[in-house]
């Protein structure tokens, strides 16, 4: 039976007494936008830019840039700090060899969710963050379902807890599309990946 994250985050917020801080792995300002507006209520926020999976340089930093820029326009209760990762694409190359002609969504996808969870689950437990969580569940291409269960199983092997999400319910994609309109925010049309056949809004 699947569960509803979305339900489960809301009800954990419900239970808040204290602001605690949450890691948030973002793949890009578009996707952070409604999770930054809808979580820095309740939460002190650091946003970890870590995606290894772009191949192009000059596509990492500028969506680098773009983070940067959203973080210093929005409008949040609480400040929201960066963490720019280590642009390493040759951690990525080698974590999915073998699977370069697997299609989208399938074996290689997983396998740089992993790899991308795994640097906010070490992460987490380096700065002592409360949570941690990914904005990749709010793309309608994306398996939420598969995410959770990735940042879960890593949640537990790094003793730190991850707080499950689908930022798809409740308009959030929607509501994404409508900030980056307003902070006219640069929105790719792939994830970065090389092997992206298909090009796809991230």
């Amino acid at each position: 039976m699947k569960t509803n994250a979305q339900k489960e985050m809301d009800k954990l917020i419900e239970k808040l007494d204290n602001v605690p801080t949450l890691l948030i792995h973002a793949c890009c300002a578009p996707c952070s936008s409604y999770v930054l507006e809808y979580l820095s209520q309740y939460f002190h926020i650091i946003i970890l830019y870590y995606n290894p999976n772009i191949t192009s340089v000059e596509e990492y930093n500028y969506r680098l840039s773009e983070e940067k820029r959203l973080i210093d326009e929005l409008p949040v209760k609480y400040p929201v700090k960066l963490i720019a990762g280590d642009y390493n694409p040759e951690s990525f190359f080698d974590a999915v060899k073998g699977l370069e002609r697997e299609p989208e969504g399938g074996k290689r996808c997983e396998v740089c969710f992993e790899l991308r969870l795994r640097e906010a689950a070490e992460k987490c437990r380096e700065i002592g963050a409360d949570y941690f969580l990914t904005t990749l569940t709010i793309s309608p291409l994306k398996n939420a379902e598969l995410i959770n269960s990735i940042g879960e199983k890593l949640a537990e092997k790094y003793g730190v807890k991850y707080l499950p999400s689908d930022f798809k319910k409740k308009n959030g994609y929607k509501r994404s599309i409508e900030l980056s309109r307003e902070y006219d925010l640069y929105r790719q049309n792939y994830c970065g990946c090389v092997f992206s056949g298909n090009k796809t809004v991230d």
